[in-house]
């Protein structure tokens, strides 16, 4: 899935947990939360970068979009061409479990509620991700 798109589901799921979360004081922690997920949305695909280093055995795709920040946002299909495509879904999944597991884990130490809001926005990530490598949309 796409960066915007991931963005617009982030706000979505956001402003819905925000609601649904009776801890969340508002209105500065609730915009602070809806902000946090959006960013979170999209900034969890940077672990796409260690795992296509993993596989093509140098930082080459990382920076291509680093040096061409409108080719990583305008052209993502391309911006892991070279790296098995099934194989980089599988082990993107599994690093958002457990970049995901983690980020949860140490925030619900911290604040339950803010380990809740992470897992129901990095949940939401994962089925859309799944959704659409199974092309269900």
């Amino acid at each position: 899935m796409k960066s915007p798109e991931h963005a617009t589901l982030g706000a979505l799921a956001s402003g819905l947990l925000v609601a649904a979360l009776p801890e969340v004081g508002f209105p500065v922690e609730a915009l602070a939360l809806v902000a946090y997920g959006v960013l979170l949305s999209v900034f969890i695909d940077l672990d796409h970068f260690v795992v296509a280093r993993y596989h093509a055995g140098d930082w080459s795709h990382f920076r291509r979009c680093a040096t061409d920040p409108k080719f990583a946002f305008t052209e993502q299909e391309r911006v892991f061409d070279g790296v098995d495509t099934r194989t980089l879904e599988t082990h993107r999944l599994l690093s958002h479990a457990l970049v995901g597991g983690a980020l949860v884990g140490g925030l619900a130490l911290v604040a339950p509620v803010y380990g809740l809001f992470t897992a129901g926005v990095l949940y939401v990530h994962v089925v859309a991700d799944l959704l659409r490598d199974g092309e269900i949309v």
